[in-house]
């Protein structure tokens, strides 16, 4: 049996939520994580969760918490690099603490529509989600090298080391990121 672990990406600095941890800005009277968690949890074996701060906040979850390797908070690929290093099966799809409303089978149709590919992202009507994606734990010495390298580009590395976006064409508002805090009080 395969093992697949979900990973919520909640370690970024939230510099367009005006310096908040996005991933405990209150929706509907909850975290932001803990909707994408209760829509990502039955889709995985497993949630991890990748966070820099409040650590303690997240662990409330029951889920484990994994911080990023790298210093200086250096964005999502390196959510997914620390993710990919402490994962027990071969596969992890990760989701952006802040896209509370993902579809309850985005994961079955990447793993479906994946091919040999050693890693898939969803694709909307409009546009490219890579932070909803599924990585073969492989990547992970690639990543590292990448990440190193100063690079940052998350599309470009997954697109150069042989990954595909995968068509969802389900109403824009299931991919819709809440970045700032208009996106918060304009959700309609």
């Amino acid at each position: 049996m395969t093992i697949l672990t979900g990973i919520i990406l909640a370690g970024g600095q939230g510099r367009r939520m005006g310096g908040q941890d996005k991933g405990l800005v209150q929706l509907d009277g909850r975290p932001l994580y803990q909707h994408v968690l209760e829509r990502l949890r039955p889709q995985v074996d497993i949630v991890m969760i990748n966070a820099n701060r409040n650590i303690d906040r997240y662990q409330l979850s029951g889920c484990r918490v994994v911080q990023d390797v790298f210093e200086d908070y250096p964005g999502p690929l390196a959510g997914i690099y620390s993710g990919l290093r402490e994962i027990e099966g071969e596969w992890a799809v990760f989701s952006a603490c802040d896209t509370p409303a993902i579809p309850l089978n985005f994961v079955e149709r990447l793993m479906q529509q994946r091919g040999d590919a050693p890693a898939v992202w969803v694709r909307s009507q409009s546009r490219d989600h890579p932070t909803l994606a599924l990585i073969h734990r492989e990547m992970a010495a690639p990543l590292y090298d990448y990440l190193q390298a100063g690079e940052r580009r998350l599309m470009h590395f997954l697109r150069d080391h042989g990954g595909h976006a995968v068509r969802m064409d389900e109403d824009e508002a299931a991919f819709r990121n809440i970045n700032t805090p208009d996106d918060l009080n304009n959700r309609g």
